[in-house]
């Protein structure tokens, strides 16, 4: 994430300057096509709902911090390929890279008899990019929530959380956000009371950032992987923070919660329709209230508040309080039968890619999924689609994360994508 500026990376070393133009040209095309290995395994069937994050982390060397060579291409594909976000299961040694539908509700058993919703259809891919440390994390739970009294209205919940500083405050909003949000709904007719529900996604994200002023000392979450890298200083770290962009989808609504930069954009009938606004420093109405908060936003490698954060909103971040607040811009949309696939993803993304290209790449895997499906089967098409509907999200996913990285993005990207059509033939 652009949060905290924190060094330049520069330009490749003269070493690959000399060599012949031919031999660089072929060995870049050979990098370019090197796919990605993503391995898919069913989660534990007592936790499928939730995905744990367990982190690869690689250092890149600066050029001009550094007399040693650049790696070799051969080096940078090892090392696109070992930047993949692993995910841990809670109960065994195996892991986990991207995730989809079929993945978590392949271990939940059978649906009860009375169960008719249709099960949701997404994919997410997480990669750690060009940064040494992966602060990204993601959760997807579906059916998280349900209306009382209704059996089969299962509300479902994804959310991208883009940290800063360190990892364990994204890592905190991953395993407890949806619990705090869940709690909220309980408190208000969500059905009939719009804004009750808008005030309701508000409390959450200000409890949530509570929760991130808790000591590490007295952390409840699992903690499996890799020390983080504040635990060698205070044991409660205020200069750490992160995005929270959370969606719920509902039977006929959508509901996004956004607090940093990180962006929803929703395809429907082919246009990209952008959901959430980037909270930077340097937007006119965050400018206002960070100078009317006695705050000042300088330009360094960027706008930043302080000169430090390139973000005005953000879970966490104790030390640039009242500048920084954790209150989510909340938007409820409802669903349309032109409505195609949702996109949420970290601005490793969005640095790099455009909303429509987003949404085109997106649409382009969705749509020939379908193709796939009818193939062989008599020529009906659509059939097996929900099978292939996730498998074509994690292809839009996967595509989209290695188009950022091919355009030279430079943070963590993490991207889901939600299949929103109720009936995809075409």
């Amino acid at each position: 994430m652009a949060g905290i500026c924190c060094g330049v990376v520069g330009e490749s070393d003269t070493s690959a300057q000399i060599e012949p133009k031919k031999a660089r040209l072929s060995r870049r095309r050979r990098m370019e096509i090197q796919r990605l290995t993503f391995v898919a395994t069913p989660l534990h069937a007592n936790n499928h709902s939730t995905i744990t994050s367990d982190v690869k982390r690689r250092k890149v060397e600066s050029p001009l911090s550094s007399p040693s060579p650049s790696p070799s291409p051969r080096e940078h594909q090892n090392a696109a390929q070992s930047s993949l976000v692993t995910q841990a299961l809670p109960e065994s040694g195996e892991l986990l890279v991207g995730a989809s539908a079929a993945d978590l509700s392949s271990c939940a058993g059978e649906p009860p008899a009375d169960a008719v919703k249709e099960e949701p259809k997404f994919g997410m891919t997480s990669v750690c990019g060009r940064r040494r440390d992966m602060e990204d994390a993601v959760s997807l739970q579906p059916a998280f929530w349900k209306p009382e009294g209704q059996i089969n209205a299962g509300w479902d919940f994804y959310g991208v959380y883009d940290g800063h500083g360190c990892s364990h405050v994204a890592e905190k909003c991953r395993a407890l956000m949806h619990q705090i949000v869940g709690a909220e709904l309980n408190t208000v007719d969500v059905d009939k009371d719009e804004e009750a529900l808008k005030q309701a996604m508000g409390r959450s994200f200000s409890k949530m950032d509570e929760e991130a002023r808790v000591s590490r000392s007295r952390e409840s979450i699992d903690t499996n992987s890799s020390s983080c890298r504040c635990e060698l200083q205070l044991p409660q770290c205020d200069a750490v923070g992160s995005t929270a962009l959370v969606s719920i989808v509902t039977a006929d609504k959508i509901v996004i919660s956004n607090c940093g930069d990180s962006r929803a954009v929703l395809c429907r009938s082919g246009v990209a329709v952008p959901l959430t606004s980037d909270h930077k420093p340097d937007r006119p109405d965050e400018l206002k209230r960070i100078e009317e908060a006695g705050g000042r936003v300088i330009y360094w490698d960027g706008p930043r508040v302080l000169g430090v954060l390139a973000m005005s909103r953000a879970i966490g971040d104790n030390y640039l309080k009242p500048y920084v607040i954790p209150d989510p811009e909340v938007t409820v949309l409802e669903r349309s039968e032109e409505d195609e696939c949702l996109i949420l993803a970290s601005d490793g993304l969005w640095d790099v890619v455009s909303n429509e290209t987003a949404c085109g790449v997106a649409r382009m895997c969705l749509r020939s999924g379908v193709a796939r499906d009818g193939e062989g089967v008599g020529g009906v098409e659509g059939s097996g689609s929900s099978e292939g509907s996730d498998k074509s999200c994690m292809d839009a996913s996967i595509l989209l994360t290695k188009l950022a990285l091919a355009r030279q993005s430079s943070d963590n990207v993490s991207v889901v994508v939600v299949d929103l059509k109720r009936d995809r033939h075409c």
